[in-house]
């Protein structure tokens, strides 16, 4: 299922009659700004979660080593 030349002729001919052409360009610019805050949010989440899980795992290898050294000098 894919669209094809003239639905998306229909989709603009729609727009322009819904919002003019004086907003078309202020909506194109809205949905760009929109679109840019949503893919930076989205890396910044991406970067905080990594970051959370090597705070996480390092302090749980750093606990197994040290249970491994007290049953060693048992």
């Amino acid at each position: 299922m894919s669209i094809g030349f003239t639905e998306i002729l229909l989709i603009f001919i729609a727009i322009l009659l819904l919002f003019g052409a004086k907003r078309i360009p202020e909506l194109v610019k809205a949905i760009a700004r929109a679109s840019h805050e949503y893919k930076k949010a989205k890396e910044m989440i991406k970067k905080e979660a990594e970051e959370l899980t090597n705070e996480t795992t390092e302090p749980i290898e750093t606990t197994a080593t040290k249970v491994e050294d007290n049953t060693d000098n048992k």
